[in-house]
C-alpha cells in the first residue's frame, strides 16, 4: 500500500494514528539532527518527522533525500507543539512521526526552485512544464479549471443540455482564420482540417432535433499568438432552438453569475442583471466593443461644436463624414509632458495621427491647439466634457471606428496609471447589435464581421439590396472587465436568406455548392429557428484566477511561437511517413 491518507487531510481528530504517506519532498530541513520534511502531493503538505531516537533507521534514509525525491513513509500522528502549528494548512496542527521510509524515486537537482513562487522565464517553465505544474499556483489554477467544467456540465444537465461530441477531422470551409490541414493518405491529394469551432456541426444538431446541445469543444486556427490566444484553444459550446436573443443571453447569464459566486466568491460582481449595451453605444462611450464598466471615464461627441472650427483638423475630419470626440480624466493636470507623448504615441499605434489635448491649469487652458479655437468652441468644449481645474481633455479626430478606438485606448491607460480598475470587482457587460458586415481596409470588399451565417436584424433586413454595410446582425459578446469572454448570434435558418448572404459576400453559387452545399441542403429539410454562444473556456479560467494570459491556465500550452516546447512539437518527421501521407516537402532557396 503506497498511502492511506493524502498529504492535505490530517487533523487533530488523526491524532494517535498510524498512516502512510506517499508524495514529493517539498521542503527538507535539518534542526540538529531532526529531520523535518514537508511532503507534497496534489491534495497539499503535510509535515513528516524523522528523530534518530524514534527510528534509525528512516532517519538514514532520510538523511539522503532532496527535494523532488519521491517518497513513501509511514508513521504516528502526533500534534505538534503549542505555538508551532501553521494556520495556513488544514495540515498545520499535526505532524507525523516516521518510522518506515522508502525512497521510490530519487530525482536531479530541478532546473528551477519549486517550493517557491519566484520568477521563472517562461521558456524554461514551458520546457519543464511537468515539473512547473508541481507548483502550487498552477495545480490551483489547473483543479479551478476542473472546478469550473464540471460546474458548467452540472448546470447545463440540469437545464436539459445534451453534450454531443462533434468530430476533430472535418472538411475545410474557411470563416476568417487560418485552418490546419491533415492529408488524407487514403485519399491522396485530399485533405481534413481541423475544425476553427462545430459552428456548422451544431447547426446541423439543431436541424437534427437536439434543441439543446453543449460540449466543451477543442478548437483550431493557425495564426499568429497573443496573451490570449493558442493555436488549440477549448470553448464551451453551446446551442438552443426555438429560441431568441434574450434565451440564450438569459442562461448564459445565470451560468456566469453561478460560476462567479461559487467558485470565486471574494469577487464582487458589479451589476445584475448584466448591463446591455450596443456596439455604436458602447464604441461611442467607451471607445471599445469590449469595454470596461468597472470606471466611468466616458467620452463625448463634440463634433457639433467644432464642424465649423478654424482648425482645420477638426474641420476636416466632420467634413470628411467623420467625428471629433473628448475624453475627460480628471486630476491628471500636473501629469508631466512625457507622459502625455506616452498617451499620444499609444493613439497614433491605434490609428490615429496624434492627440490633442487641453489641460485645465488654475484659471487658464493650456493647449498647442487653443490659439486656433474660438472662445465660445473652447466653453462649449469645457462645459459638454464636464471638464474643470486639474482635468484634462484630450481630442481624437478622425472615422468614427478610430477616433473612438483611439480615445478608447487612452483611456485604459489613464486608468491604469490612475489604478482603477479594481481587481476584485467583476464587471460583466453585454454587447449586441453589431455591425452585420465590414469593408476591409485595403480591398474595400465587404466581408461578415462574424461569420456568415449570421443573422441580420428583422429590421435591417431590407438594407441587404440597397445599403448591406448598414445592417445590424442579432449578435452578441459577453465581456467581463474589458476582455470578451464569449461571443454569439441567432444563425440564419432559411435557405434563401443563407443564399443572400453569400451572394452579398460575393461568395459564388460553385463556391458556397463547394464550401457550404450541405449546409443549404440541410436548411431545405426544415430547419428551427436557432442561436448560440462560444464563451472561451481558457479566458474565463484566466480572468478567474487573476493571470496574465491563458498559457497559465492550459496544462500544456504552446509558447508564443506556437510551439510545443516541452515535447519539441512541431518536429520533422522520417521520409517513409511524409511519402505515405502523399506529401512532397518544397524546402524555400
Amino acid at each position: 500500500m503506497y498511502r492511506t491518507n493524502t498529504c492535505g487531510e490530517l487533523t487533530a481528530s488523526d491524532k494517535g494514528k498510524t498512516v502512510t504517506l506517499s508524495g514529493w519532498v517539498h521542503r527538507r530541513r535539518d534542526h540538529g539532527g531532526v529531520i523535518f520534511i514537508d511532503l507534497r502531493d496534489r491534495y497539499g503538505l503535510t509535515q513528516v518527522v524523522f528523530d534518530p531516537e524514534f527510528d534509525k533507521k528512516s532517519w538514514e534514509t532520510a538523511e539522503k533525500v532532496r527535494p523532488e525525491f519521491v517518497l513513501k513513509v509511514t508513521g504516528e500522528v502526533r500534534l505538534r507543539m503549542k505555538g508551532q502549528e501553521n494556520k495556513n494548512l488544514k495540515t498545520g496542527e499535526v505532524e507525523v512521526y516516521i518510522n518506515e521510509a522508502e525512497v521510490l524515486n530519487e530525482s536531479k537537482t530541478p532546473p528551477f526552485e519549486i517550493d517557491q513562487e519566484k520568477p521563472v522565464g517562461e521558456e524554461l517553465r514551458l520546457k519543464y512544464r511537468y515539473l512547473d505544474l508541481r507548483r502550487n499556483k498552477m495545480r490551483d489554477n489547473i483543479i479551478l479549471r476542473h472546478k469550473m467544467v464540471k460546474m458548467i456540465r452540472d448546470f447545463l444537465d440540469k437545464e436539459e443540455f445534451l453534450e454531443i461530441e462533434t468530430p476533430i477531422l472535418i472538411k475545410g470551409t474557411p470563416e476568417g482564420s487560418r485552418e490546419y490541414l491533415v492529408p488524407s493518405r487514403l485519399y491522396p491529394g485530399k485533405f481534413f482540417v481541423l475544425p476553427q469551432s462545430p459552428q456548422q456541426l451544431k447547426q446541423l444538431l439543431m436541424i437534427s432535433g437536439f434543441d439543446k446541445y453543449f460540449q466543451m469543444a477543442r478548437c483550431f486556427r493557425d495564426e499568429d499568438q497573443r496573451g490570449d490566444r493558442q493555436p488549440e484553444f477549448t470553448q464551451l459550446d453551446l446551442e438552443m432552438s426555438f429560441v431568441e436573443e434574450k434565451d440564450v443571453m438569459e442562461i448564459t447569464e445565470r451560468l456566469f453569475i453561478e460560476l462567479t459566486e461559487k467558485l470565486i466568491p471574494h469577487k464582487k460582481i458589479l451589476k445584475k442583471p448584466f448591463p446591455v449595451l450596443t456596439w455604436k453605444e458602447t464604441m461611442e462611450r467607451f471607445g471599445s466593443d469590449k469595454p470596461d464598466l468597472r470606471f466611468e471615464m466616458e467620452i463625448t461627441d463634440v463634433s457639433d461644436i467644432v464642424k465649423n472650427s478654424e482648425f482645420g483638423v477638426f474641420k476636416n475630419a466632420v467634413k470628411d463624414g467623420g467625428v471629433v470626440k473628448a475624453l475627460k480624466v480628471e486630476g491628471i493636470a500636473d501629469w508631466p509632458r512625457s507622459e502625455l507623448d506616452k498617451l499620444e504615441e499609444l493613439a497614433r499605434i491605434h490609428g490615429a495621427k496624434g492627440l490633442a489635448y487641453f489641460v485645465y491649469r488654475e484659471n487658464e487652458i493650456k493647449s498647442p491647439i487653443a490659439k486656433f479655437l474660438s472662445e465660445k468652441e473652447i466653453e462649449e468644449i469645457t462645459k459638454k466634457a464636464k471638464a474643470k481645474t486639474g482635468d484634462i481633455v484630450f481630442f481624437g479626430a478622425d472615422n468614427f471606428i478610430t477616433a473612438c478606438e483611439a480615445l478608447g485606448q487612452v483611456r485604459l491607460a489613464c486608468a491604469d496609471k490612475l489604478n482603477l480598475r479594481d481587481p476584485e470587482t467583476f464587471s460583466y457587460v453585454w454587447v449586441n447589435e453589431f455591425p452585420l458586415f465590414e469593408k476591409d481596409k485595403e480591398t474595400g470588399e465587404i466581408g461578415a464581421v462574424h461569420h456568415p451565417f449570421t443573422r441580420p436584424m428583422d429590421e435591417d433586413l431590407k438594407l441587404l439590396d440597397t445599403k448591406p454595410e448598414e445592417a445590424r446582425s442579432i449578435a452578441y459578446d459577453i465581456v467581463l472587465n474589458g476582455v470578451e469572454v464569449g461571443g454569439g448570434s441567432i444563425r440564419i435558418h432559411e435557405h434563401d436568406l443563407q443564399q443572400k448572404i453569400f451572394d452579398i459576400l460575393k461568395i459564388t453559387p460553385e463556391d458556397a455548392e463547394m464550401r457550404f452545399g450541405h449546409m443549404l441542403e440541410a436548411f431545405s429539410y426544415g430547419a428551427p429557428p436557432h442561436g448560440g454562444i462560444a464563451p472561451g473556456l481558457d479566458r474565463m479560467v484566466m480572468l478567474f484566477t487573476d493571470e496574465p494570459n491563458i498559457r497559465e491556465v492550459i496544462a500544456f500550452p504552446k509558447d508564443q511561437k506556437a510551439k510545443d516546447l516541452t515535447l519539441g512539437a512541431p518536429s520533422d518527421l522520417p521520409e517513409k511517413d511524409i511519402k505515405e501521407a502523399n506529401i512532397q516537402i518544397l524546402h524555400k532557396k
